[in-house]
């Protein structure tokens, strides 16, 4: 099963998404409909909002009065937070109970208004953002839904801000046009990047990013520290850390456009426990990679890393992404082995020393001079300089007293 987590502002068009990807063969939950349903006439959450917020949000019939409770919800931080923790719990348990009946090759996507918010962004594999521009939603919000402009304003201004809502996106859907380009571009992502992402999770296969250097994207840490997000959330207490590795945590490096992530754990039978968690994360394990090939003969002439020879010192487990828009690999790798060490120390090596960096770049040039895309070939040419690199590298680490 693939979870999609959507959200965006209100009156950003979440509604028109989902009614899309519904039509496309995705299950919909509506966090709204949800919302409404646990406060119907003889639920516990609507005795709970009026214990809170008193009668008079009632209407005479007994539902409840939502204007009314808007009223007084939205007035300040603290009744919206008591709000919020009336509502939240109960739709997070039906929403619960509607995914445990799904089948296990569906698509659920999961329309939060207040995922941000909430911090749940992690919790799912892919996270959709419906935007539009505030002029657009509050334009909508009078016209469609009656509100007065004071009120879509305070609405809108109570909600998450578009820089938070960017932090957390791995698809950013902007609905400012016509309702029929926003249409099919929400279609061009079902089927190029939802359809494939959900293939790939069903079979245990990995989306592979092509072995060519890119210049190097600004974005990288920010796709990183999502994806750090997301792994801390999957892995629970069984990482020790979790840590954005490799040329695409250097800044302005060129690198081939995969994103690197080291999981750092107590021991590999931990690491076998976490395939279950990456799986359901987006993240299929590689079962035929056990152990890191490059860097394995190094010795360095620094006595307390000469047991770094020693290969079963350099074992690991893989992960890697089955998300076509973000390859990934996710390496989980022993706390203290010389690989899990060597990870971290790679990357401010070449941070604070630009000799490094050019030297690397020189050996990533050369071996992408193919430019046919062959991952293996790629590594493979790579390999040679790092015995050097390893050496270098440490006696660097002590010369500036750096520790893992």
């Amino acid at each position: 099963m693939l979870r999609i987590g959507l959200t965006g502002g209100i009156g950003a068009g979440k509604s028109a998404l989902s009614t899309t990807f519904a039509q496309c063969g995705g299950i919909v939950v509506d966090g709204d409909v949800l919302a409404r349903e646990v406060v119907e006439p003889g639920t516990e959450g609507l005795a709970a909002l009026v214990e809170a917020f008193g009668a008079d949000i009632l209407q005479p019939d007994g539902s409840l009065d939502r204007p009314a409770l808007a009223a007084k919800a939205f007035r300040d931080d603290g009744a919206r937070g008591k709000l919020n923790g009336i509502v939240h719990p109960l739709v997070a348990r039906r929403r619960a109970e509607i995914i445990a009946a799904v089948s296990g090759d569906a698509v659920v996507v999961e329309d939060i208004p207040l995922l941000v918010e909430s911090g749940m962004a992690p919790l799912f594999p892919l996270v959709i953002v419906v935007h539009a521009d505030v002029e657009v939603r509050v334009r909508r919000l009078v016209e469609q839904r009656g509100m007065s402009e004071a009120d879509a304003k305070a609405r809108i201004a109570a909600q998450a801000t578009d820089e938070q809502r960017r932090a957390v996106a791995d698809v950013w859907l902007d609905n400012s046009s016509s309702p029929a380009d926003f249409v099919e571009r929400a279609r061009d992502v079902w089927h190029n990047r939802i359809l494939p992402f959900a293939h790939n999770l069903s079979t245990g296969q990995i989306a592979r990013g092509p072995a060519r250097l890119v210049p190097a994207d600004p974005s990288w840490p920010d796709q990183a520290h999502r994806i750090v997000a997301r792994l801390k959330t999957a892995c629970g207490d069984r990482a020790v850390s979790v840590d954005h590795i490799g040329s695409t945590a250097v800044p302005e490096f060129d690198a081939k456009d995969v994103i690197d992530i080291q999981v750092t754990v107590e021991s590999l039978l931990v690491a076998d426990e976490l395939a279950e968690p990456l799986l359901d994360a987006g993240y299929p394990r590689l079962a035929h990679i056990t152990r890191d090939t490059a860097k394995t003969d190094a010795r360095s002439t620094v006595g307390r890393y000469e047991h770094s020879g020693d290969p079963s010192l350099w074992h690991k487990r893989i992960h890697a992404s089955a998300d076509p828009g973000r390859p990934t690999n996710v390496h989980i790798r022993v706390n203290g082995w010389p690989n899990q060490q060597f990870a971290l120390l790679f990357v401010d090596w070449l941070r604070a020393n630009p000799g490094a960096r050019a030297d690397y770049l020189a050996v990533k040039r050369r071996a992408d001079a193919g430019g046919d895309g062959d991952i293996e070939r790629y590594v493979t040419a790579k390999e040679p300089w790092f015995t050097d690199a390893y050496r270098r590298a440490w006696q660097w680490a002590d010369a500036v007293g750096w520790r893992p």
